[in-house]
């Protein structure tokens, strides 16, 4: 699902190692070795090939390189399977560091993954199961509809959103937010219509080739990356009754290991926020699916001996390495919003 990424420019000052030398001291002290260890999970979605004209603040690759040359130099970056387990026993190191990818675009892989390669970084993709191959999530028909319809007017009454100007791109920009944050809590089945409507009285025909392919996952698996769970249609997990949801996950979990024909153990709650988008229910579901662990998009860094099934998550924010930086320091203080029990 869209969520804004801040694109870092590092400053002229130095390179990413350079730039690092301030921050590693201070990771130290928040980050230490041992018992009192945090670790920290970073969140991508997209990873554009070019500067986006319409969302010139998205990360594409010359971004991600230099973001990632930097994360490289600041942390211990672990795979999630070797973090959950050094949280379980106690001994995460200093500076720890996963990355970890939502959704499943084609840009995870074809830009996204020779960068991690190149520098030697592991990455794990929560994969919704039912866009591969073709498929297209709601939130894109939208964006797409939006970037390319005709004119400087959107008339979306007939679908009870309104009308909406799009004579700039940010008008184009704040269209889309609206709408996002309109249709998002709606039912799935209700949700996909209003989005194909969108697209219909756009006169727009959304590109079929934003996400991975089957075969796509098998080269990520066989990279060394990894494969998480992500449901099939991405729902809102708290908006479906207790059954639908436990199909949406098992079947997602089911169809990545008939992929990769090797264990799905991480699952990552959709839209991920505690108690608005799951619940304590949905806790307990995953745990008895027999998953090993499950992040959500709450802030804050996991302690040794947090639930492994509420990891958070968090992706920085900044224009500068120094802000960049300072956003990810402040995580550390920022309290981890669960779902209680």
């Amino acid at each position: 699902m869209l969520e804004a990424q801040g694109a870092i420019r590092l400053s002229s000052a130095g390179t990413p190692d350079q730039g690092a030398r301030w921050f590693r001291p201070l990771l130290r002290i928040l980050s230490p070795e041992g018992s009192r260890g945090r670790l920290t999970i970073l969140i991508f979605h997209r990873v554009h090939e070019r500067p986006d004209t319409l969302f010139p603040n998205e990360i594409h690759a010359d971004v991600f390189r230099e973001r990632m040359r930097w994360i490289r130099s600041s942390f211990n970056v672990l795979s999630l399977d070797d973090a959950v387990t050094a949280l379980a026993q106690g001994n995460i190191p200093a500076r720890a560091l996963a990355i970890t990818f939502d959704d499943g675009y084609a840009d995870n892989f074809t830009v996204a993954l020779p960068i991690l390669r190149e520098l030697g970084l592991s990455a794990t993709f929560f994969i919704a199961t039912g866009f591969l191959d073709g498929g297209r999530m709601w939130n894109d028909t939208v964006i797409e509809a939006i970037r390319d319809a005709k004119g400087n007017e959107l008339d979306l009454t007939m679908v009870g959103l309104g009308v909406f100007r799009g004579d700039s791109p940010e008008g184009r920009r704040n269209a889309i937010e609206a709408i996002l944050g309109r249709l998002k809590y709606l039912p799935p089945r209700e949700r996909l219509e209003r989005a194909d409507s969108i697209a219909a009285i756009a006169r727009v025909e959304p590109p079929g080739n934003l996400m991975m392919s089957g075969e796509q996952i098998r080269e990520l698996a066989r990279a060394g990356m990894g494969i998480g769970g992500h449901t099939v249609s991405h729902p809102i997990l708290a908006r479906l009754d207790e059954a639908s949801a436990r199909q949406e996950i098992s079947d997602g979990r089911d169809a990545l290991e008939a992929l990769t024909r090797q264990p799905v153990n991480f699952f990552a709650y959709p839209n991920g926020k505690p108690l608005r988008d799951y619940t304590a229910a949905h806790v307990r579901m995953v745990k008895s699916l027999g998953f090993r662990a499950a992040v959500s998009t709450a802030h804050g860094a996991a302690r040794v001996g947090d639930t492994p099934y509420e990891l958070p998550r968090f992706t920085p924010w900044g224009r500068t390495s120094a802000r960049w930086g300072w956003w990810l320091a402040r995580n550390f203080s920022s309290p981890t919003e669960r779902a209680p029990a």
